[in-house]
């Protein structure tokens, strides 16, 4: 079993995070837009499909 040693622990952590790579703010941005931008085309395509079950239920059902 490892031994609990914080003080160790927090000097990898460190180590690791000197590791990491972390975007820009442009970077950041970009991504940012680009998951809005899909997530409201995939709405809108949704409501879409929606709308054209709902149309075919009424006229199947005949209301």
């Amino acid at each position: 079993m490892a031994a609990l040693n914080p003080a160790k622990f927090i000097r990898e952590v460190r180590q690791e995070m000197d590791k990491v790579t972390w975007p820009s703010r442009k970077e950041t941005t970009a991504s940012t837009l680009m998951v809005i931008g899909l997530a409201a085309v995939v709405a809108v395509f949704f409501v879409f499909v929606d709308w054209v079950i709902g149309v075919g239920v009424r006229a199947i059902i005949g209301i």
